[in-house]
């Protein structure tokens, strides 16, 4: 049953549910996504000690790897090249607003000084707090931070190991017998109390970025199963702003209840689509733009994979962040850090190439959203209120047409890069399509920017 009621921020949206109605203050959602919705453009760090084998950061559960077989990688964890203001730098220098780092993957190691586990990274060679470290270097280049945090946990003894869908040991006959032994609820408690400690030991986080919920035969692990809403309540008390991934509910393959009218207590603040960009971006089902980030790896492996070397193009990745702003989403790039602590240097040469094209064109990325008009066939638009950003990734033969506006609604056309006026064509080989505005960017067969050449529209007020 429908209701509505009055608050103190205007009407809000209410549903019956099990314990009560459940209030989902849509004013206060936007305010907290505000800054997030403006950024579009993070970096993600996914770092542990799977960057000593260097392939993947799956490499246990893809290779059944016993935890005898792993725990040498503890020993040896001592990243001595570990730097994290380089890391803010680059990422600032490509343009990103914001930061995600892995403070615990699914292997259970730590990267911060958890007082509930011995593994973790203050008592490796490293001696060290490197979340601590990552926080404070961010925060001093004025990027958004963020922590990842595993609901897997491959290392906890309470965390179910045979006949689950992604533990090393789900085939181990040798565990079937143990299961009966274990308890869930111990490990629950391990969980919230990691996080709690996230939340109130290092200052003000802006996303808390969770990984992942699933099911399998022999498990339902979504949801209650994590006591999300208790573990979100929690959250909320010690960090009220921060913003919440999707996967407390689903994992990267779902939308989840923010898509519907009924959004749970543990829906999270965005959808969380991986490796893939939504094909017509993301409305909820009453047709409102629904809050989106893909998460992007530059080659195939989120961690470290030393014989990876499949990276995608800068000019790749700078179209696809274009994409994603042209359907109102986020783009979170990643990158995998080796066991010395280096950002690769081929992903160290990508965030330099997307900074070159951000120098002249972020414009069309910050604060940009949809534009709602069609796609043009010669790339993609982005809009930030009464300006229009053509991003032309494919060159005409003569002038360039801007689809979708009428003369009499321009003020003026700027190229973007060093805002240079584009005159509106005025001759007899465009003025057989009157209801087309053409510009000419170029005198050559060549964009000046091969990449994406970004015209600025600014429609009259």
């Amino acid at each position: 049953m429908i209701r509505w009621k009055h608050g103190r921020s205007g009407f809000h949206f209410l549903y019956e549910r099990k314990g009560g109605i459940k209030m989902f203050d849509r004013k206060v959602y936007e305010e907290r996504i505000a800054w997030y919705r403006q950024a579009r453009f993070g970096m993600f760090i996914h770092w542990g000690l799977y960057a000593i084998p260097a392939r993947g950061e799956w490499v246990r559960s893809v290779e059944e790897m016993p935890e005898e077989e792993y725990l040498p990688f503890f020993d040896e964890f001592d990243p001595v090249d570990f730097e994290p203001k380089k890391w803010a730098r680059a990422a600032k220098r490509a343009g990103m607003k914001y930061a995600v780092l892995t403070a615990k993957h699914h292997e259970g190691f730590c990267l911060f000084d958890s007082a509930l586990t011995d593994f973790k990274s203050t008592n490796t060679k490293a001696g060290r707090d490197l979340v601590r470290e990552f926080l404070d270097a961010f925060r001093a280049e004025g990027l958004k931070v963020g922590l990842y945090y595993s609901l897997l946990d491959w290392h906890h003894p309470d965390y179910p190991h045979y006949g689950d869908r992604n533990h090393p040991m789900r085939n181990c006959e040798a565990e079937k017998e143990k299961e009966a032994g274990r308890d869930f609820n111990r490990y629950l408690e391990y969980m919230h109390g990691q996080v709690k400690e996230l939340c109130t030991q290092y200052g003000k986080l802006d996303i808390m970025w969770f990984d992942f919920s699933y099911k399998d035969d022999c498990h339902d692990m979504t949801g209650e199963t994590w006591q999300a809403t208790k573990l979100v309540n929690m959250i909320r008390s010690y960090q009220p702003d921060v913003i919440i991934d999707n996967r407390l509910e689903v994992s990267g393959e779902g939308f989840g209840s923010l898509a519907t009218e009924h959004p749970s207590d543990y829906s999270g603040d965005f959808v969380s689509p991986e490796q893939i960009i939504p094909p017509n971006g993301l409305v909820d089902e009453a047709g409102r733009e629904l809050m989106w980030e893909a998460c992007i790896t530059m080659n195939n492996n989120w961690g470290y994979c030393a014989k990876d070397k499949n990276f995608k193009p800068a000019s790749m990745l700078i179209k696809k962040l274009v994409e994603c702003v042209s359907k109102n989403g986020n783009m979170l790039l990643n990158v995998g850090p080796d066991a010395k602590g280096n950002i690769p240097a081929e992903s160290l040469q990508i965030l330099e190439e997307i900074g070159s094209w951000m120098d002249k064109n972020s414009a069309s990325i910050y604060g940009c959203k949809a534009s709602g008009l069609a796609k043009p066939e010669n790339g993609r638009i982005t809009r930030n209120q009464n300006r229009l950003y053509y991003h032309i990734m494919e060159n005409a033969i003569g002038s360039v047409p801007l689809y979708g506006i009428q003369k009499e609604q321009v003020q003026a056309i700027r190229l973007l890069a060093d805002k240079s006026e584009l005159k509106m064509q005025d001759n007899w080989i465009v003025n057989n399509y009157p209801d087309i505005v053409f510009v000419e960017v170029s005198n050559t067969p060549y964009l000046p920017d091969e990449t994406d050449t970004v015209v600025e529209v600014i429609y009259k007020e």
